[in-house]
């Protein structure tokens, strides 16, 4: 149970800490100054919230997501979720792909050459149908966390900074709203792709809470980072660059490759979502369907990184609010079925 608990755990983790999270973009486009409560808020509301598609996947024994969005929006609404989450998984994918590529210019390499890196083993992972994802995360992720968590808590003690003036004000609370709401739909869309893997509801305690714990404590220490090097992000497509410069080549090195690994791992969640809702009207392999899938967002990734989570993620934040509402009403309104 705990090991099981553990892997969808990372599962979870993986589906969030991609390009827009791990770079920084995303945290700095919602919190920043004053955003100690919202970051609190939020890990509380995504706690309770994946408490819930754990759950509702674990009883249904889904093998996608769709049984679970219908029973959390209900049959009418869910044809209209069901082509926001595709559209969603779609796009963000997309920016996993650019991410790769501004990773690669980073390094003064071609942005199409991050494109074909990130490409090619995405295919290979499919090649081992859903088990290849669930594998990559189990190994890969507490290397990304572990180093994530090195880099940022050495940068908040070189600097002597401290965490409590995140907490000096708390106008920017209602950003926990649009934040946890944009994350809630690749997490509906993985999750219910694995429903049926789920052995016990034990394991719907450990993910749920420990995703939770170590989430809101990155984005506490994170956001305190971002907040010293405030006047550095308009530099750069990658504000975790910013803090990077205050290290060594090898430790640049080091940490763009964790970075380059929270792409793939968002990348592969994502095509697993869209694979998965698919599958049934192909008879084709996953590794087929998701090369396809990745041929047609190929010519997307152009748009450009930071273009692309500036405009998209805050649309998709409030366009998932009603989501995040029916979620949050769920154990309520229907107690006995959660238990």
């Amino acid at each position: 149970m705990i090991r099981s608990g553990f892997k969808w755990m990372f599962l979870i983790i993986g589906t969030m800490i991609g390009a827009g999270y791990a770079s920084g973009r995303e945290l700095w486009q919602f919190f920043g100054y004053e955003s100690g409560l919202a970051i609190l808020i939020f890990t509380v509301l995504f706690t309770l919230c994946t408490f819930t598609i754990l759950s509702i996947s674990y009883h249904s024994q889904s093998k996608h997501y769709l049984p679970v969005l219908r029973t959390i929006v209900g049959k009418r609404l869910s044809v209209v979720y069901d082509g926001m989450i595709v559209l969603y998984l779609f796009t963000t994918t997309v920016v996993m792909l650019a991410g790769s590529g501004a990773t690669l210019q980073a390094f003064h390499q071609p942005y199409w050459f991050g494109i074909v890196l990130i490409v090619v083993p995405l295919v290979l992972v499919f090649s081992r149908d859903i088990n290849g994802v669930l594998s990559l995360n189990t190994y890969i992720l507490p290397l990304l966390i572990v180093g994530l968590l090195y880099v940022l808590i050495h940068f908040t003690l070189n600097q002597s900074l401290g965490l409590y003036s995140q907490f000096q004000g708390s106008e920017n609370w209602t950003a926990a709203f649009p934040f946890t709401a944009l994350n809630i739909l690749p997490l509906i869309a993985v999750i219910g792709a694995v429903g049926n893997e789920m052995k016990s509801k034990g394991e719907v305690w450990i993910s749920a809470i420990g995703s939770g714990v170590i989430l809101g404590s990155i984005s506490l220490i994170y956001n305190n980072s971002l907040i010293e090097i405030a006047d550095d992000i308009l530099v750069y497509e990658i504000p975790l660059f910013a803090i990077l410069k205050h290290y060594s080549h090898q430790m640049f090195a080091f940490i763009s490759m964790l970075l380059w690994i929270a792409i793939f791992t968002t990348a592969a969640s994502g095509v697993l979502g869209l694979v998965t809702r698919f599958r049934s009207y192909f008879n084709l392999p996953l590794w087929v369907l998701a090369s396809i899938t990745l041929i047609l967002m190929i010519p997307l990734t152009g748009i450009g990184f930071s273009t692309l989570i500036e405009y998209l993620y805050p649309l998709y934040g409030l366009l998932n609010l009603y989501v995040l509402s029916a979620i949050l009403i769920y154990p309520f309104a229907n107690r006995y079925k959660l238990d």
